[in-house]
């Protein structure tokens, strides 16, 4: 089956000076084009950043075409049942626009020791949430006797719209790899190099085949941060101290500044890689610079990325 490449935007901290500002940054994405807008996951911090299935749910009732998800909801950090149906719910009021994706959630999160959660159990705790999501989703009549969830006798309704309700995966580690083959339906990359998605892609492949699964070619994302411009412009350092303070990641490497050519290049290096979906991050600060940076991206990145990798006809899907 030939691959659909595609790109979604994403959001990390809340960048908007005023609500107005946001909602004219989403009527963009919905008229521009913009296969899907992404919410990353942050319940405490000191910069501004949204709630994400209070954002997915906000621009679900605002949007009728886009996609939207979160990357990636930290399921350790919440309940199975209610983030079952909170991705339930918005997908039946979105009509099947919904693309829910989990993790452990990053050790750096300020959420570990500010909210008294136990960093060591995370991977555990998320393999018995992501079971107990999946098969609430399915309509079980669930009860589970886990180390750290038990239910009795737990249901939800109404199910998801989509009947095959996607869950895509994050995180590149061994675990994560086998957790993606077990539950994944897709992979979705943090701020991996070209080569290390590949490298992520080749194994959970290996371990889906060895689960007797597989997962969709086009299913496997990766997320870059991007600037039409320099890495001087104003605004620009201030994206760059917080994405280090937060990752503790060098920006140069994981960042791509200059104009469409540029952008659409690096995000060749990811397709060469067998990544298909892409969210990309405006490294911008305040209403106008958010939308200039999106629209730049809507007129001059999303024609590019067409003309240089065709959808094929529905038929060949």
């Amino acid at each position: 089956m030939p691959r659909t490449i595609a790109a979604g935007i994403g959001l990390m901290e809340y960048p908007f000076r005023t609500a107005s500002g946001f909602w004219r940054w989403v009527d963009l994405c919905e008229q521009g084009g913009v296969d899907s807008i992404w919410q990353s996951d942050r319940l405490v911090s000191r910069t501004p950043i949204l709630e994400c299935m209070t954002a997915l749910a906000a621009i679900a009732g605002r949007t009728r075409r886009i996609k939207f998800g979160v990357n990636v909801v930290a399921a350790a950090m919440r309940d199975p049942v209610l983030l079952a149906k909170q991705c339930a719910t918005i997908d039946v009021l979105s009509d099947g626009r919904m693309l829910p994706a989990f993790s452990i959630g990053s050790p750096r999160g300020a959420e570990w020791d500010s909210m008294h959660l136990d960093r060591t159990t995370r991977g555990r705790k998320t393999d018995e949430a992501l079971e107990i999501i999946s098969r609430l989703w399915k309509g079980e009549n669930l009860t589970y006797d886990g180390k750290h969830f038990r239910l009795t006798s737990a249901s939800i309704s109404p199910l998801p719209v989509q009947a095959d309700f996607p869950m895509w995966i994050g995180g590149s580690s061994d675990a994560a790899v086998r957790r993606t083959a077990k539950y994944g339906t897709g992979w979705q990359a943090g701020s991996e190099t070209p080569k290390a998605v590949g490298k992520v892609i080749a194994a959970i492949k290996d371990a889906a085949a060895k689960a007797g699964r597989s997962i969709d070619e086009d299913h496997y994302g990766a997320a870059l941060t991007y600037r039409f411009g320099d890495r001087d412009d104003p605004g620009v350092a201030k994206v760059i101290e917080r994405y280090t303070a937060r990752t503790g990641r060098d920006a140069s490497v994981h960042f791509v500044f200059g104009d469409a050519d540029a952008i659409v290049e690096h995000i060749a290096r990811y397709v060469e890689n067998d990544a298909s979906k892409f969210i990309l991050r405006p490294a911008a600060d305040g209403d106008e610079d958010m939308y200039v940076q999106t629209r730049r991206m809507v007129e001059e990145v999303l024609p590019r990325m067409a003309e240089r990798w065709p959808r094929a006809p529905k038929s060949q899907r």
